[in-house]
């Protein structure tokens, strides 16, 4: 008996580890650290306090494009115009200060309207003509990316405010701001999911649209809001982006679709709806960033990046399907040893 005892205390505290280390953000956590060690005996650099300094100021705007593209996922959609639409809103705010003179709050305004009038326009076009996120998001890409450079004619915008750069630039007790701004919009948004009638109406959408239906929830209005989430989250990176850079470049976006895909991936937010992971998506970001540090700090040949991107964007939607398959496998086994004992 006290055998028997002893290993089902022993299988009960085995469970619990696999449990914690199934979560998303435990593994990716714990890949984080595994790279900053190696990362940290390759290169004296990396832990200084500058590096990590620049490392947390980019992993934070990489949460926000991240979020811009997970909000629509967790509906079961997609925004591959994301990209475009940070270049379109990163010119209109250059446009704004350089060409027109307005200040900082005018400017802030302007990219925040533009990014929401952006989704807006997506969620209104897949939800009234009943067409796919994909198509949709994919023609609007075009859309914006052809105003960026018609506006632009591919000029950055140099005379930006004063002053427009302290969040980018400054710091709390050595932690960047843009952390700060990152985690506080990372909490609420893991409150929204868990606690608010909107975050649960939207994870219901994405889980299920035909069940959400039934239930009485509008599943047409809670994709539309997930689009004006993704437009709102673009302008508050392309916000951030020019605050870091001191300046406005066209060419901002460019690289955004698939560091937001590699992000939520990564960080456990299912592509295919009804799964929110702010924590996850947290560290995801951080990963990411300290890869292409890494990668420069090891004198790896920077030409190659996207590749590296994407294999690593490959891996990461590898390892959710793999997990799946286990999970189903693992299920199945339950069922059968249930059926045994029955």
């Amino acid at each position: 008996m006290k055998e028997k005892s002893v290993q089902e205390t022993g299988a009960k505290k085995s469970g619990k580890w696999k449990a914690v280390f199934a979560r998303s953000e435990v593994t990716v956590l714990l890949a984080v650290v595994v790279l900053s060690i190696c990362f940290a005996a390759m290169s004296d650099g990396f832990f200084t306090a500058y590096n990590l300094f620049n490392i947390s100021r980019t992993a934070s705007i990489y949460v926000f494009i991240a979020l811009a593209q997970g909000i629509v996922c967790v509906v079961g959609g997609m925004n591959v115009s994301l990209g475009s639409m940070g270049g379109l809103i990163v010119v209109f705010i250059g446009y704004a200060m350089q060409n027109l003179g307005v200040g900082i709050f005018p400017a802030i305004l302007i990219g925040l309207g533009t990014g929401v009038a952006a989704g807006f326009l997506n969620g209104m076009i897949i939800t009234k003509l009943k067409l796919n996120a994909f198509v949709v998001t994919l023609a609007t890409s075009f859309i914006f990316a052809g105003l960026v450079s018609g506006i632009s004619r591919g000029y950055s915008y140099t005379e930006i405010a004063d002053n427009f750069d302290f969040v980018g630039r400054s710091g709390l007790f050595g932690i960047p701001m843009l952390l700060i701004i990152a985690l506080i919009t990372i909490a609420f948004l893991i409150y929204m999911f868990r606690y608010t009638t909107l975050g649960r109406r939207l994870l219901a959408t994405g889980g299920n649209q035909e069940a959400a239906r039934m239930s009485g929830i509008n599943s047409e209005r809670m994709i539309v809001t997930a689009n004006i989430m993704s437009g709102l989250f673009t302008a508050i990176a392309a916000l951030l982006w020019v605050s870091k850079a001191g300046s406005a470049q066209p060419s901002t976006g460019s690289d955004w679709m698939i560091i937001s895909f590699a992000v939520t991936a990564i960080g456990g937010t299912a592509l295919a709806g009804g799964v929110f992971n702010g924590l996850g998506m947290l560290f995801a970001a951080f990963l990411l960033v300290m890869v292409k540090n890494g990668l420069v700090a090891i004198n790896a040949n920077v030409y190659y990046e996207e590749t590296y991107l994407g294999l690593i964007l490959l891996f990461a939607v590898s390892l959710e399907s793999i997990k799946a398959i286990i999970n189903a496998h693992n299920r199945k086994n339950r069922l059968k040893k249930q059926q045994l004992e029955k």
